[in-house]
């Protein structure tokens, strides 16, 4: 069902005000549903698969796995731990390929000052594999889109003086990219109908936040509907 440009812009202010998907303003909102609707898809999941850093859209790497696997493409992993993540990508159209990110591959690329790929390499290193083997094996998937830990590094490539008179300047600091938390967690925790449904809930977010402003900002969503229910 495609949806009008109107229907659109209503969607995008009640996502932008709503603060549960990392957009900053409607307009952003708006730009990424069109690009859901014209990949076909509902233009309300451009919110939950989408982030803009860096004033671009970006693709996660779990959404461009699940696009992968929809359109017929499969993923063996051989190896994930904190220094290593190998797996083999294989498609109809684009035959195989074992792709491989390890945690010296990151050093070499200048990675490893981000503060995410010092507490969550291993996690890095799979969006990484993701990217890489799906780009190569079936490229339709990510055409146009790069994810999130793909986008801090092109932006944070250290710059060059081609002139020998001029000193070089310091490699420019690599943006630090902080995963928004999961639309379903958030909403577990807005959606909670009793004090204990929005304790388990509270509780199984908090394990799976990944730095500290996630964690605050899960608390004061918490408290909100704490509040609420009380």
């Amino acid at each position: 069902m495609e949806h009008s440009i109107e229907a659109i812009e209503k969607m995008a202010t009640i996502g932008n005000k709503s603060g549960l998907f990392g957009v900053k303003t409607a307009e952003q909102a708006a730009a990424l549903m069109l690009i859901a609707q014209a990949e076909g898809t509902s233009p309300a999941l451009a919110l939950r698969d989408y982030h803009v850093i860096g004033g671009r859209p970006t693709l996660k790497a779990d959404a461009i796995l699940a696009r992968f696997q929809q359109a017929g493409g499969k993923v063996r992993w051989l190896k994930l731990t904190e220094q290593e993540a190998t797996a083999v990508f294989s498609h109809p159209a684009g035959g195989d390929v074992e792709i491989s990110w390890t945690l010296e591959m990151a050093r070499k690329a200048q990675l490893l000052g981000n503060g995410t790929w010092q507490k969550y390499s291993r996690a890095m290193l799979r969006s990484r594999c993701i990217s890489e083997g799906v780009r190569t094996v079936y490229p339709g998937v990510v055409c146009g889109v790069y994810t999130p830990e793909e986008i801090e590094s092109i932006d944070a490539a250290p710059v060059r003086i081609a002139a020998t008179s001029v000193p070089a300047p310091a490699p420019v600091a690599e943006l630090e990219y902080v995963a928004a938390p999961e639309v379903t967690v958030q909403m577990a925790i807005a959606s909670a109908e009793t004090i204990e449904a929005l304790r388990k809930a509270f509780t199984s977010a908090m394990r799976s936040a990944q730095s500290e402003e996630e964690k605050a900002e899960l608390t004061a969503l918490k408290d909100a509907r704490k509040a609420q229910l009380e």
